[in-house]
């Protein structure tokens, strides 16, 4: 397409363009809203959690080692315990390592719109000026 005709279709083509540019703006704003709103959540539940089963294992570790105290396994049962706990922790790890290699999906329904407009905008300019 040859840059005059570009220029012919440019009255035609701003008012969408700057109509779209809104329309963009506002969806990146629901977007970022629905963002925080959802880190917020995850993280309060997020913290709940861990302060939880912190205090549960702490609670299962001392129980075991008041179990155990006057016994001959005293030193094997918070060995095992710390054994347990590593191979948690590497479970966990491992676990985080692969979930969090997927990609965010922030501002997805801005880049769906874009895709959509830019497949009408390729359509416009292809049939060039009337």
């Amino acid at each position: 397409m040859r840059t005059i005709d570009l220029l012919r279709l440019l009255p035609r083509a701003a008012p969408l363009v700057l109509r779209q540019g809104a329309a963009y703006a506002a969806l990146a704003v629901e977007d970022l809203a629905d963002a925080q709103r959802q880190f917020a959540e995850r993280l309060i539940a997020t913290a709940l959690l861990i302060v939880c089963c912190a205090f549960a294992l702490i609670m299962a570790c001392i129980g075991v080692i008041a179990l155990t105290w006057d016994t001959p396994y005293r030193l094997e049962s918070i060995a095992w315990m710390l054994g347990l706990f590593v191979l948690i922790a590497l479970a966990a790890w491992v676990y985080r390592s692969r979930v969090c290699s997927v990609p965010a999906t922030l501002l997805s329904s801005v880049r769906r719109e874009w895709r959509e407009d830019r497949a009408v905008l390729d359509k416009i300019f292809k049939q060039g000026p009337e």
